[in-house]
């Protein structure tokens, strides 16, 4: 009983100190116990959410108008034109314990999160480029995470490219589609569902048709016996690295707050996962994206 007693007297000293005294570390921020304040910070999460609304026209609208092949004139009038009729998405939230977040579907629910992005090396499992982002889908890191990869190789004197890049259908667009075939890198981009459309053979054999999507080549490339032996490594190359710094290092829930602190937590859980993983490093042969 007694060392009972003393745990609860040592419990309660810690939390005093944590959170006062008399406080349980629960209690509403300061900022929203009042009406004023809290209206006030309400407030400024609107204007916050009608912010990130017009820089997501004025990205689109540089990235339309570019496409188009429009001029410097016409591409800032396009911009004037998407701020002044973008309107923010009555739905969209806004977390006051970390702005920075973003909403995002997870194995627990819909949670406030980051994406955590990691290109890792088939033989040794060592992951060769890390990033965070606010992004909820995957589709637009593809060729940023590409290209952080080949830096990070040239970095450290490695020129060589993967034989094969392997990749989820998280990562499948048109766009993305088109740039691996521009920038003549063979990955192999699950499709996901294919429409009542878009025919594919279940073993292609033959000839590629003429009129055929770069989808349905790609949806054809991996139903072939090398594109299901490739893509079918995938499972044991970049889920293993998540699987063991979620277990190991507890990495699936990062601590810091704001896009900068996310991303400085997973950068030293990617180095320590590398740590581990030394001993057993060979060449690079094969590197898949998650």
């Amino acid at each position: 009983m007694a060392l009972i007693l003393a745990e609860a007297e040592a419990i309660d000293e810690a939390e005093d100190k944590a959170f006062g005294v008399d406080n349980r570390g629960d209690e509403v921020p300061a900022e929203l116990a009042r009406r004023g304040t809290r209206l006030s910070k309400l407030r400024t999460a609107k204007e916050a959410i009608e912010a990130d609304a017009k820089q997501k026209a004025r990205d689109q609208a540089i990235k339309n108008a570019t496409k188009k092949g429009k001029d410097t004139a016409e591409i800032a009038e396009a911009v004037i034109e998407a701020e002044e009729n973008v309107t923010a998405d009555p739905k969209a939230q806004r977390n006051f314990t970390d702005p920075e977040s973003r909403m995002m579907k997870t194995n627990d629910g819909f949670n406030y999160a980051y994406n955590a992005q990691a290109v890792v090396d088939e033989g040794s499992q060592v992951i060769i480029a890390a990033e965070i982002t606010q992004a909820a889908v995957d589709v637009n890191q593809l060729m940023p995470m590409i290209a952080s990869t080949k830096e990070n190789l040239e970095s450290i004197g490695i020129n060589t490219t993967a034989r094969v890049v392997l990749l989820d259908a998280g990562y499948c667009s048109k766009e993305n589609l088109e740039e691996i075939a521009k920038a003549r890198i063979n990955a192999l981009i699950a499709t996901g569902r294919l429409k009542h459309n878009e025919r594919v053979p279940d073993a292609p054999r033959g000839r590629i048709p003429n009129n055929a999507t770069d989808k349905e080549r790609m949806a054809r490339r991996l139903r072939t016996k090398q594109g299901r032996k490739d893509y079918a490594r995938r499972k044991a190359i970049v889920e293993p690295a998540f699987g063991q710094m979620k277990v190991k290092q507890h990495a699936g829930q990062l601590r810091l707050r704001g896009l900068a602190g996310a991303s400085g937590e997973w950068t030293p859980h990617a180095i320590c996962h590398n740590l581990r993983k030394l001993a057993n490093s060979r060449q690079n042969a094969v590197i898949a994206l998650a």
